[in-house]
C-alpha cells in the first residue's frame, strides 16, 4: 500500500484524535479551576474530598480510569453499553484525569500570589469574585502557562490510550492497518502525525506565552 493510501485511510483517525484533544481541553480546563476552588476551600470536608479525588486521579493510570469509566455502567449498574458511549467515555475519562492535574497547577499559581494584592483589591472596593477574576486569575494564567503547556503536550500523546477500549482514533487505525498490511509504515505515519501535532501545539503555546509576557 502506498504512503498516500495509508494517510487517506488514517484521516478519520487523525480527526478523531484532534477531537479528543480539543474536547478534553474544553472540559478539563474549567473543571480544573472548579476543583482548585474546592481544593483551597476553607471547608475541611470539601477540601478532603477534593484531595482524595486528586490523589486517585494522579495515583492511578489513565488507561485504568478509562476502562472504569467505560465498563463501570455495565458492571456497577447493569446498564447496556451503547457503541456511541465509547467516545463519550474517552472524553469523560480524559477530562476528569487532566482536570486533577490542571487543578494543582492552578493552585500553585494562586498560592504564589502576594496577599497584598487581595488587600489592595478590597480597599479599591472589589468583591472577592471580582478580585479573583479581574486581578488574580490573569496573573495566575501568566505564571502557569509553561506547566499547562507540558500537560497539553502530554495530552496529545495520551490520546492514543483510547485504543484500550477499541475507540477508533489514529493509533488504533495505524495498529490495525499495520497488522493487515504487515508493514511498519502506518506506525511511521502515525509517529509523524503526533510529532507535527505536538510541534504545532507547542508553537501555539509558546506564542501565547510571549503574548502574556507583556512586562518583559
Amino acid at each position: 500500500m502506498s504512503l498516500t493510501n495509508i494517510i487517506l485511510q488514517l484521516t478519520d483517525g487523525m480527526t478523531t484524535t484532534i477531537m479528543i484533544f480539543a474536547l478534553t481541553l474544553i472540559f478539563s480546563l474549567p473543571l480544573g479551576l472548579l476543583i482548585c476552588v474546592g481544593r483551597m476551600s476553607k471547608n475541611a470536608v470539601i477540601r478532603s474530598i477534593v484531595k482524595i479525588y486528586i490523589s486517585i486521579m494522579r495515583g492511578t493510570p489513565l488507561m485504568l480510569q478509562l476502562l472504569v469509566v467505560y465498563f463501570g455502567p455495565y458492571y456497577l449498574l447493569g446498564l447496556n453499553i451503547a457503541p456511541c458511549y465509547r467516545g463519550i467515555a474517552v472524553v469523560i475519562a480524559f477530562s476528569i484525569n487532566y482536570a486533577a492535574y490542571f487543578a494543582e497547577i492552578y493552585r500553585s499559581g494562586i498560592a504564589s500570589m502576594p496577599k497584598g494584592q487581595y488587600e489592595a483589591a478590597t480597599l479599591l472596593g472589589y468583591s472577592k469574585v471580582q478580585t479573583f477574576f479581574v486581578i488574580i486569575l490573569p496573573q495566575v494564567v501568566k505564571k502557569i502557562l509553561p506547566a499547562i503547556t507540558n500537560e497539553v503536550i502530554t495530552l496529545v500523546k495520551d490520546t492514543s490510550l483510547a485504543f484500550s477500549i477499541a475507540y477508533a482514533e489514529m493509533f488504533t487505525g495505524a495498529k490495525a492497518l499495520a497488522a493487515a498490511e504487515k508493514s511498519m509504515l502506518p506506525f511511521v505515519v502515525a509517529a509523524v502525525f503526533y510529532y507535527i501535532f505536538n510541534f504545532a501545539v507547542a508553537t501555539i503555546m509558546e506564542l501565547l506565552e510571549e503574548k502574556v509576557n507583556y512586562y518583559q
